[in-house]
């Protein structure tokens, strides 16, 4: 049945104006986004959030700036000829280790119970957490980064050194929310592009990126020259998820990188060592490989998965426990233990 040519006239105009009214609306609707858009209120814990008592016209805060362009710092590859055999320099060490939460809450109260051990008992300290925040006064940093006084934390650090402790300094490795934010190209991507971040709001860096490994070097640099015997990293691995694109092996990526970092950096005065699991490459020279939260039953079935030649000196376990079947290998346990 064929529609008369009124009613089709009728319908036409119908829809015009149907779709004029969607028009309207769609503009409607965009103008109020972009109004609304001066009320939301972004936070890591919350989301996004309205804020209608906010005053859109006073927005504070530091301006936005290019970031300058990296320190690049040239790594030294030591091919074997030179390396460092630790067999007869690095002896099995008892200590402690100081945790960032506990500097933050009285630091003033940690100094009195490290002088009271005795002298080249080993102490580890958290000096950066993995938001990029340095705790002492960093040259790789101009800005206020924690709520730790810099300045409490420089003295801190210079009587330590001043006690004859053997200085440990804990520094995350390939988690860094700062230095992946003004540095895109050493993150690790996801699919879309965007850099991966974790549940904890940080961003991974690329364990085979020269920036990466150029940053880290210049940490390690900046911590040697401030009087400490080794530095531990930790968090360096990759992060559990599927979300990331690497092209490459992964642990021949992290090989090359602990490789690098010691060979650049170790000593015969210095070590560099990583926080890893029984099967984690250390590499040959000056370094050690810590192992967290083990069971002390696991103690010997970890120290002979490791195939280290001596772990009694290259193992060390980091755990609050006292049982003694830890005490065939290096272990380092809460300063507050001590006493």
């Amino acid at each position: 049945m064929a529609i008369p040519y009124r009613t089709k006239r009728v319908l036409w105009r119908m829809f015009v104006t149907v779709l004029i009214l969607l028009l309207i609306a769609v503009l409607i609707w965009g103008c109020w986004a972009i109004w609304l858009g001066r009320y939301m209120v972004y936070t890591r814990n919350d989301g996004v959030r309205l804020d209608f008592n906010k005053d859109a016209n006073s927005i504070t805060g530091d301006p936005v700036t290019k970031p300058l362009p990296p320190e690049t710092v040239s790594i030294y590859y030591n091919e074997g000829e030179n390396l460092i055999t630790p067999e007869t320099e690095l002896t099995q060490m008892v200590g402690y280790y100081v945790t960032a939460s506990e500097l933050e809450e009285d630091i003033a109260q940690i100094m009195p119970q490290v002088r009271q051990l005795e002298k080249g008992t080993p102490v580890m300290v958290d000096v950066k957490s993995i938001y990029g925040n340095f705790f002492y006064n960093s040259k790789l940093s101009t800005e206020r980064n924690s709520d730790l006084d810099p300045d409490a934390m420089d003295k801190f650090i210079r009587e330590l050194n001043q006690s004859g402790a053997y200085t440990i300094a804990r520094v995350p490795a390939f988690r860094d929310f700062k230095y992946g934010l003004s540095h895109v190209a050493d993150g690790l991507p996801t699919a879309g592009g965007y850099l991966w971040m974790d549940d904890q709001g940080c961003y991974w860096l690329n364990p085979a990126s020269q920036g990466t490994l150029s940053y880290l070097v210049q940490i390690v640099s900046e911590l040697r020259g401030m009087g400490f015997d080794e530095v531990v990293f930790y968090d360096f691995r990759f992060p559990e998820t599927t979300g990331i694109v690497f092209n490459g092996d992964k642990d021949q990526a992290l090989s090359e990188a602990a490789a690098t970092l010691v060979s650049s950096c170790a000593s015969e005065s210095f070590a560099v060592s990583f926080v890893g699991g029984s099967s984690f490459p250390l590499p040959q020279g000056r370094s050690r490989l810590y192992v967290e939260n083990a069971a002390a039953a696991d103690a010997q079935t970890i120290a002979l998965n490791t195939g280290l030649e001596d772990p009694s000196i290259y193992l060390v376990f980091l755990t609050e426990l006292h049982d003694t079947r830890f005490d065939d290998y290096s272990v380092l346990r809460p300063l507050s233990a001590a006493h």
